[in-house]
């Protein structure tokens, strides 16, 4: 049985799935976050006693420390510290209580539930509940050396972490690549359809259009997304010198891409409104319609041959082309305009829109 593919979303090849699968950052995540807690289980050992005798803690604040990037490696560091040291304050202050162990337990988790929630915890919150629980259950009463070995041990392992990402910090060049490509496939296959049904069957059905239209969101997201991820990456990263160009290039094309997907957004609301079944009056008409479907078939070519980045003749080409059919749609629009009995307002805007188009392909 064939697989129904969601609208919006481009068809992948199988050596573009390989690829992604074999460049994913996780990889990269994985063997950091291995070696530093191997380093950090290394140091626990060597350190001397009692904070040997903990030496387990260290590969925990190493595996914490890391991340996909290095400024989110620093700062998640610096939460599950605050965190732990906020967790170990309340259980201390607990232990000062004398009370029953249960009543103890339920205390210090009630605490650390209510501090796990501050905002300036970030994503390490849950640490609080954790180190509260360690330092009440696994510490002794009256004595400093666990709760003093856990925070030192936790902060060694970040540091060893922190300092890893340093020397070898991620750039995920790769995933942000995949996602705008997505993007760029899944506007030239919606202009493609939305060209296809002028051509073959006229006005639209406006709910499935408006299903098509708001299929693209995610896809644009996840291009977002991944191209953000890439710009946090991008800072305190030694890695960025190096490949300089790529990854202007990257966020050039990524900015291109999202001005092509608002426009897209704009012709398909425009054209679900006033160009469908149920209108009597619709903003083209059959006359119009293969010139507006050539228009968006040329704007589907020239957003697939865009490349922001240098002086493409293939891109150029493309970009002729869709001009020369804006401005024949333009004229025609015109002509039939002085035809007494309609208007064509949303006709001339969605050429605005067609224009806007342009426009973003052509800045670089």
């Amino acid at each position: 049985m064939t697989r129904r593919r969601e609208p919006g979303r481009p068809p992948e090849k199988s050596g573009s799935r390989l690829l992604t699968m074999l460049w994913h950052p996780r990889w990269g995540l994985a063997a950091r976050g291995a070696v530093a807690a191997s380093l950090a289980w290394l140091a626990g050992e060597l350190a001397p006693a009692p904070l040997s005798d903990y030496a387990y803690y260290a590969p925990l604040g190493a595996v914490a420390a890391t991340s996909s990037t290095t400024i989110r490696s620093a700062r998640e560091s610096a939460h599950a510290m605050l965190a732990v040291l906020l967790g170990a304050a309340i259980a201390l202050g607990v232990d000062v209580l004398a009370l029953p162990g249960t009543l103890a337990v339920g205390l210090v988790v009630a605490l650390t539930l209510l501090f796990a929630g501050w905002r300036a915890l970030g994503e390490m919150g849950s640490w609080v509940v954790t180190s509260g629980l360690f330092v009440l259950l696994l510490g002794s009463a009256h004595d400093l050396e666990y709760p003093l070995a856990f925070a030192g041990l936790l902060s060694a392992g970040a540091l060893i972490g922190v300092v890893l990402n340093l020397i070898a910090p991620p750039l995920p060049l790769a995933p942000s690549d995949v996602a705008l490509g997505r993007l760029r496939g899944a506007l030239v296959d919606q202009l493609d359809a939305l060209a296809s049904q002028l051509e073959s069957h006229g006005p639209l059905v406006a709910d499935e259009w408006e299903d098509r239209r708001r299929a693209l969101v995610p896809t644009l997201h996840r291009a977002q997304d991944a191209v953000s991820h890439l710009q946090e990456a991008m800072r305190a990263n030694r890695r960025v010198r190096r490949f300089h160009d790529r990854t202007t290039a990257q966020i050039r094309r990524a900015e291109q891409l999202s001005r092509s997907a608002d426009v897209v957004d704009d012709v398909v609301r425009l054209l679900a409104d006033w160009e469908r079944q149920d209108l009597t009056e619709v903003a083209f008409g059959p006359d119009l319609r293969p010139r507006l479907a050539a228009a968006l078939r040329a704007y589907a070519r020239a957003v697939e041959a865009a490349a922001p980045d240098e002086e493409d003749e293939a891109s150029e080409v493309a970009l002729s082309r869709f001009t020369d059919a804006v401005r024949t749609l333009s004229e025609d629009v015109e002509a039939a305009s002085r035809t007494p009995g309609h208007r064509y307002f949303v006709a001339a805007a969605l050429i605005v829109v067609l224009w806007r188009g342009g426009d973003t392909l052509t800045s670089r």
